[in-house]
């Protein structure tokens, strides 16, 4: 007779950490050189001026100033840029 035993614990009862991705800092806010504007996974959000790349495709700040988002180009991608403040 084909049949299985008692499989014991189920297989399939991991799950993996929230990564926490988004959009930390909104339009118009005032952010420091350094501080992360969007974490993504892939680049659904380009960068602008002003706003670097991580590794992990994180986008920064590099100047301190305001937020700024816009759809650029043919495709209309959305673009994040920081306007720096006048000192």
């Amino acid at each position: 007779m084909a049949h299985k035993k008692a499989g014991g614990s189920t297989k399939n009862g991991r799950d993996s950490h929230s990564k926490r991705l988004g959009v930390k800092r909104f339009g118009g806010e005032q952010v420091l050189a350094g501080n992360i504007l969007v974490r993504q996974r892939g680049t659904p959000v380009r960068p602008g001026t002003n706003v670097g790349v991580g590794t992990d495709h994180t986008l920064f700040a590099k100047v301190t100033g305001k937020v700024q988002f816009q759809r650029k180009g043919a495709e209309q991608r959305l673009h994040v840029s920081v306007l720096p403040e006048k000192t």
